[in-house]
């Protein structure tokens, strides 16, 4: 059974690309608050987390490598899209011109694999594309990937695995932790060591420093990866 594990890389919408009643509508909760101070902040809280809903932002990387052979590729939006693709250590880069694009080669190569692994990716990165492949209509080829919750397959979510499914809340034995923290305890080199987060990605694209954030998505689903490895040595099976 071929494993895919990936990852992707996403980046706000500008507010002003809405229409009035969109911006009223999305910063409505700011409005709602006493004092401009408050009312500030609010604003400033709801801009940053638009970075994370599929209809106010949009996939700019996807990382994806094969868990038993470690190659894959990242495919990533760029303004020099027209450049040759390059590999480094078994993964191709490539630079592609649009996010409709991206996500139909994504679409693509997730034809040739029976399982997937991600690391919320119940959570966030499958509901992500599949919202947005509705808005782009582009064709999903894989409509079962959120997957049973309680099972690994064909989905395995290691965020759930690693807190067996939330059974201890927020402040228990198993609480979560995010995917730096797990890479840390267990041994692994952490995808930020490089001082590139997931916070800096608007900034990048503006800065136009698209292969920053390929390489940064690629470090995420290679330790991703050696995650994987780990659970399934000492922790797959527990009930």
């Amino acid at each position: 059974m071929a494993t895919l594990v990936f990852d992707i890389e996403t980046s706000a919408l500008p507010l002003d690309s809405f229409d009035n009643s969109s911006q009223e509508y999305l910063m409505r909760p700011a409005a709602r608050l006493a004092t401009e101070e408050e009312q500030e902040a609010k604003r400033e809280e709801l801009v940053r987390m638009m970075n994370l809903w599929p209809f106010t932002a949009r996939v700019v990387c996807v990382a994806m490598i094969n868990a038993e052979t470690l190659r894959g590729q990242v495919i990533f939006i760029a303004d020099d899209f027209e450049s040759n693709s390059r590999s480094v250590a078994g993964v191709e880069f490539v630079p592609v011109m649009d996010e409709e694009e991206l996500i139909a080669q994504f679409w693509e190569v997730t034809k040739h694999y029976d399982k997937v692994v991600t690391f919320n990716g119940r959570q966030f990165d499958i509901p992500f594309l599949y919202l947005r492949s509705a808005q782009l209509d582009v064709p999903i080829s894989k409509k079962n990937w959120l997957g049973y919750r309680f099972a690994t397959d064909p989905h395995c979510d290691l965020a759930e695995q690693l807190t067996f499914y939330n059974v201890s809340g927020r402040d228990g034995a198993a609480r979560r932790f995010n995917l730096d923290f797990y890479c840390r305890v267990f041994g692994i080199e952490s995808p930020k060591s490089h001082g590139v987060t997931g916070m800096d990605v608007n900034q990048l694209i503006k800065e136009e420093k698209y292969e920053a954030i390929a390489e940064y998505c690629v470090r995420d689903v290679f330790a991703t990866v050696k995650l994987y490895d780990i659970w399934r040595e000492r922790l797959e099976g527990i009930k």
